[in-house]
């Protein structure tokens, strides 16, 4: 079955060749097909899973055009005839009081709703402190990719680092103007657009997944960086993906071939104690981001984002005893995969 709806979406925000070459890189649930184009008043109507399949899209490509190593990887798994099944995307906030965006996640949540997502899980990672909350979509729980957006606490670290980030993020903008509000909401009460709505709402939520501030002072960055490796990486990536991550079947299998091709891999897999997962990543790639030294610009190379690996076993729903995949996280898996924007995750 072939996903037109989804098709004509996606070539109102990209080229024909580039959602062509989309579809082939990416898993697609096919009960898709039945939830857009729904005929209303004479009007298409895309649902709202619909809408998050193309945002997911969208920020898939944007991640792996910035991370080398993801792009490779998917090119491999379609020339061998597969495709990538998004497990999950994430990314990172700062949960401060008094910008133009509101605080932590709560930023996303007000996109991810009438998206028909929903906060599933609250995974504390305290070692980092920070907190990471899990939006799952209701519709197409397995197969529309998930959320994990962190954010990060300033008031747990000193004085003068708390007195730095508001100065980093002073200069945040909303990029969620009164029509997005508008859409947003209509979508939310009504659970579809028109194909004029949602191709004019998608490119203004995907304007969201960026750095929403200016660049920040060299001298900045380096404090950020003695107390929060995480609050640094922010500072230069914002809220853009820090990973994207493929569901794979065999971690060890791909784990151990990845190595063979000598790419940067994580040096061990994670295994979850509280759920049954098990998950591994590239380290992450460098970048060169602009910095301000007093009024002069320069550039210098920083961790950028990463592609992951995750492998999810079953489990046993305790309502309906079934068996079920496994589709949570786990807080010290998290942590470990963090540590990937450390120095390029050495």
């Amino acid at each position: 079955m072939s996903c037109l709806d989804l098709k004509r979406l996606l070539t109102r925000l990209t080229s024909e060749s580039r959602c062509e070459h989309l579809f082939q890189q990416l898993h697609i649930d096919p009960r898709l097909n039945t939830c857009g184009g729904l005929h209303e008043a004479g009007k298409r109507r895309y649902s709202r899973a619909m809408l998050a399949q193309a945002l997911n899209m969208m920020l898939f490509e944007d991640l792996i055009k910035r991370v080398p190593e993801g792009g490779a990887y998917t090119d491999d798994e379609v020339k061998a005839g597969r495709q990538i099944f998004l497990d999950h995307g994430a990314l990172r906030t700062v949960a401060l009081s008094g910008l133009a965006i509101p605080p932590g996640h709560l930023a996303f949540a007000r996109i991810l709703e009438p998206l028909g997502y929903r906060q599933v899980g609250k995974y504390p990672l305290d070692a980092l402190k920070m907190c990471g909350f899990v939006y799952c979509h209701e519709d197409f729980p397995d197969s529309i990719s998930q959320f994990f957006v962190s954010e990060l606490y300033p008031e747990r670290f000193s004085a003068e680092f708390q007195t730095v980030v508001q100065r980093v993020l002073a200069s945040t903008h909303d990029p969620l103007d009164a029509e997005a509000r508008r859409l947003l909401e209509v979508l939310k009460q009504r659970g579809t657009l028109d194909l004029e709505e949602a191709a004019a709402l998608l490119p203004t939520l995907l304007s969201c997944f960026a750095r929403l501030h200016e660049p920040p002072q060299l001298a900045d960055y380096r404090r950020l960086l003695e107390e929060s490796k995480e609050m640094a990486w922010i500072s230069t990536e914002g809220n853009a993906f820090n990973h994207a991550t493929d569901r794979v079947d065999d971690i060890e299998a791909t784990d151990r071939q990845q190595r063979e091709l000598g790419r940067p891999m994580k040096p061990e897999i994670e295994v979850g104690k509280n759920a049954n997962i098990r998950q591994t990543a590239y380290r992450a790639t460098t970048v060169e981001r602009e910095f301000k030294e007093g009024a002069t610009t320069l550039v210098q190379p920083v961790p950028g984002s990463f592609f992951e690996f995750i492998q999810r076993g079953q489990v046993k729903d305790q309502v309906s005893g079934k068996t079920q995949l496994d589709l949570r996280f786990d807080s010290q898996n998290a942590q470990g995969i963090f540590h990937m924007t450390r120095a390029g995750g050495s």
